[in-house]
């Protein structure tokens, strides 16, 4: 898996270390390990955890921004553990309303010695940080109107919202909230998984992004 992960990560940009490819492969492990107790992910399979987890987290590594990342509705811990993984002068703060993912994923950051990432029991749409984010990223929040929604106020002006999805979002691309425009839509081509996958920027229309 070392090799696979290796070559797979430079598509992205990333020269993933044989030791941080061990780290990758250490995550996968606790995680089946826990999903044993806890139902964590419905992906069983090694190959589609490989590429739906791991590499579909890393995906989005060349458009992340700024220094302060927040990774909402986290769940066990992607994308923000793999993106902390192999940005390790960034901070990252994953977030989640299941405190048994949670659980998880803080074990999963100690295990892998990931010493930039924090975790917070929270609803996204309830946090007020003292601190906003540089960028604030998701997977798991539905639609992008919501991801806007309950997530908006967590991100700095001149901040991005990254949110993450399959297929190309027509309609959801129509309904996004006043003040808030589409700075850019990337196709992302993830090796290994034939699927859609597309990373839709965000920012406020007012001010500089």
């Amino acid at each position: 898996m070392n090799d696979t992960l290796i070559k797979a990560a430079a598509h992205f940009g990333i020269s993933l270390t044989v030791d941080q490819s061990g780290a990758l492969r250490v995550l996968l492990t606790e995680l089946n390990d826990w999903n044993q107790r806890i139902n964590l992910t419905a992906i069983r399979d090694p190959e589609q955890q490989l590429t739906k987890h791991l590499l579909d987290s890393l995906s989005i590594h060349p458009y992340l921004r700024g220094n302060y990342i927040a990774d909402v509705g986290t769940g066990a811990g992607f994308p923000g553990l793999p993106l902390a993984l192999v940005n390790p002068d960034k901070q990252f703060v994953l977030m989640d309303s299941i405190n048994k993912k949670l659980r998880f994923v803080k074990h999963a950051a100690q295990v892998m010695k990931l010493s930039n990432v924090a975790v917070l029991h929270t609803r996204a749409q309830d946090h007020r940080p003292a601190r906003r984010f540089d960028c604030v990223v998701s997977r798991a929040m539905g639609s992008i109107e919501n991801f806007v929604l309950w997530c908006g106020h967590l991100c700095a002006d001149g901040g991005r919202l990254l949110a993450m999805k399959g297929r190309y979002p027509d309609a959801e691309l129509a309904a996004v909230p006043e003040g808030w425009r589409v700075v850019a839509i990337h196709e992302l081509k993830v090796p290994g998984l034939d699927e859609q996958r597309h990373l839709v920027e965000l920012c406020r229309k007012q001010g500089a992004c």
